[in-house]
């Protein structure tokens, strides 16, 4: 059962979070996972190793997510933003 008076908010924010906690990892098990495989089978061949790429550019999709669900740069946090701004302009003239 789900408590009745739960702040709508604070449960959007609290959904997030645990999202980008299971992204975080499932980011580390599977990299781990491919670091391993590359480790045990490719780890001889020159050049960069193929786990880079899915690291690397995982990796900042996974940096720029934090930053939108623990910074407070989403559109979602941008758009509240901006409408307690207007709110507070519509306060001051009336």
């Amino acid at each position: 059962m789900e408590p009745i008076d739960r702040d709508p908010q604070l449960w959007r924010m609290a959904q997030d979070r645990a999202r980008f906690k299971s992204h975080l990892f499932t980011y580390l098990w599977v990299n781990t996972l491919l670091w391993t495989i590359w480790f045990l089978t490719d780890r001889h061949s020159h050049g960069i190793p193929w786990p880079v790429w899915s690291t690397v550019f995982w990796g900042l999709a996974l940096v720029f997510r934090g930053f939108t669900t623990y910074g407070g740069y989403g559109r979602k946090h941008l758009s509240e933003r901006e409408y307690e701004r207007l709110v507070r302009q519509r306060e001051g003239r009336a």
